[in-house]
């Protein structure tokens, strides 16, 4: 049996009690070295084999998973985040079905919760915004034309978009391109619930900057929207002349 684990956002104690558990249990732990927090593994069992995927390839890792199945092992592959986010999962699920090999998903708490809890912010403002875009600028992996930054940017609602600090410069020309208008508040959260984390509020117009200026370079996510302003309505949920399942409005 294989786990997909979610390691959550980066603080270790920001892991789901189902992970921590699951930790606990397997024989064999597979984690995303690069970016998992290694203070995750304190909760594996002391005997359990642990393989940094960071230097492994797909087929590697899946020879592991094989070899730990044969001899009726239990592996916990440990992903950072949620695992359905830039996750890289789809593949491992494809090769494990195909080979007859079980396996479930945990969820875990992304980044990008992190990120809005580092701002102590609310991404789905009433008034600002409704609709939560998450993308990335291209890199090694190419984006379709029609989810370019500078497309979606054209939706004027919130954005969060990952794995884009070694292009800041561009992410900014095409945000402006793509008519975000230069004084648009935006942030860049560094390390997300880690003890190390970093949070840089600044504007659309000054994101490159800000980065540069504060030696960011990678492990970072960029927010942009009005989520981040001052200006908003009032939620409806809790009004007084609201009525709901649970109460009247009132007269």
């Amino acid at each position: 049996m294989v786990h997909f684990v979610g390691a959550g956002s980066g603080a270790v104690d920001l892991i789901t009690v189902r992970g921590a558990r699951l930790l606990g249990e397997a024989d064999v732990i597979i984690y995303a070295g690069s970016l998992v927090n290694p203070g995750l593994l304190a909760y594996a069992n002391k005997d359990a084999e642990l393989y940094n995927s960071a230097t492994m390839t797909l087929e590697e890792v899946m020879a592991v998973i094989r070899a730990a199945e044969a001899e009726g092992k239990t592996t916990v592959r440990l992903h950072t985040g949620d695992s359905s986010i830039y996750g890289a999962v789809r593949e491992q699920f494809d090769l494990l079905e195909a080979a007859g090999i079980a396996y479930d998903v945990c969820p875990g708490v992304s980044s990008f919760c992190g990120a809005a809890a580092a701002l102590k912010a609310e991404y789905t403002l009433p008034g600002v915004s409704q609709t939560v875009i998450i993308s990335r600028m291209a890199g090694k992996t190419q984006m379709p034309e029609r989810e370019s930054i500078r497309a979606l940017a054209g939706h004027n609602a919130t954005m969060i978009l990952f794995l884009s600090m070694g292009v800041i410069g561009k992410l900014q020309q095409e945000l402006l391109a793509g008519g975000v208008a230069p004084n648009t508040p935006a942030a860049i959260v560094y390390k997300a619930t880690w003890p190390d984390e970093q949070v840089y509020r600044c504007t659309v117009g000054t994101l490159a900057e800000t980065a540069q200026q504060n030696g960011i370079t990678r492990l970072a996510l960029v927010l942009v929207g009005g989520f981040l302003g001052h200006s908003y309505s009032r939620s409806r949920l809790y009004s007084p002349d609201f009525s709901t399942a649970f109460r009247g409005a009132e007269p």
